[in-house]
């Protein structure tokens, strides 16, 4: 891959990277910030759904924020947009759509056909 496009990818993983420390940060403060007493029950349900949603979302972000820091490790490594399975190229529009992926498009289709077999 080109020096280039590898810089790219660095730029945009660091750019995700810290919009969901960023993230993180914020859900922390309004957590620690809200001291809503809510006599109603239903407004208090309501409060709970919402927070319980926002943290669904966080650790979602956080399982990211590792694949993140996994694909930084590589651009340094030298091992960015290379297939875990086959050691084949991964393709550009494919980085580009998902520059976390470690498998080329053929070996993804593979694997989540198989996973469809064994019905995970």
């Amino acid at each position: 891959m080109e020096e280039e496009q590898l810089k790219r990818f660095k730029e945009l993983l660091l750019s995700q990277r810290n919009e969901i420390l960023q993230n993180a940060d914020e859900t922390v403060a309004d957590m620690t910030d809200q001291t809503v007493n809510c006599p109603d029950p239903t407004d208090r349900a309501s409060i709970e759904s919402d927070r319980s949603f926002v943290l669904r979302l966080r650790e979602r972000e956080r399982m990211l924020l590792t694949k993140i820091m996994e694909a930084l490790e590589r651009i340094e490594n030298g091992e960015f947009g290379v297939c875990e399975s086959c050691g084949g190229e991964i393709g550009y529009k494919r980085l580009e759509a998902r520059p976390v992926t470690t498998l080329c498009i053929d070996c993804k289709t593979r694997s989540e056909a198989q996973e469809k077999a064994r019905g995970e």
